[in-house]
């Protein structure tokens, strides 16, 4: 599983940075499949957000947003987690992939910045 972050600089800001995500399924056969591609979050607060949001941070919170999400409706954060593993596993099984939601949970799971990001973050 892999996670592409990227800034978005039409909503960034002095003062907010705004980060899109999209989780990639990675096959043994090297394609990349695209589970999510609606993901993203921004962080707001004084001038200068640059200098106080890390790569790290990024990597932690994206993460976070290509789920599984909080529970809503009196579900467990564990029924949220079998939705989400399930629905991503029935995504791939559509496109000819045949995994099972707890093998998906149990994969690596990496965050790439892209070099837009990147160079955002460092300011140059």
């Amino acid at each position: 599983m892999v996670t592409h972050a990227d800034v978005d600089e039409g909503a960034t800001t002095d003062r907010m940075i705004s980060v899109s995500a999209r989780l990639e399924a990675v096959l043994a056969d090297g394609r990349s499949l695209v589970l999510l591609d609606d993901r993203g979050w921004s962080l707001s607060g004084a001038p200068g957000m640059r200098a106080r949001v890390s790569a790290g941070e990024i990597e932690s919170t994206a993460r976070v947003v290509v789920g599984p999400d909080e529970p809503f409706d009196g579900r467990t954060h564990e029924q949220m987690a079998d939705d989400h593993w399930s629905w991503l596993a029935e995504s791939l099984r559509r496109r000819g992939v045949d995994v099972r939601a707890h093998e998906l949970e149990r994969l690596p799971h990496d965050v790439v910045l892209s070099e837009r990001l990147r160079t955002y973050l460092t300011g140059e």
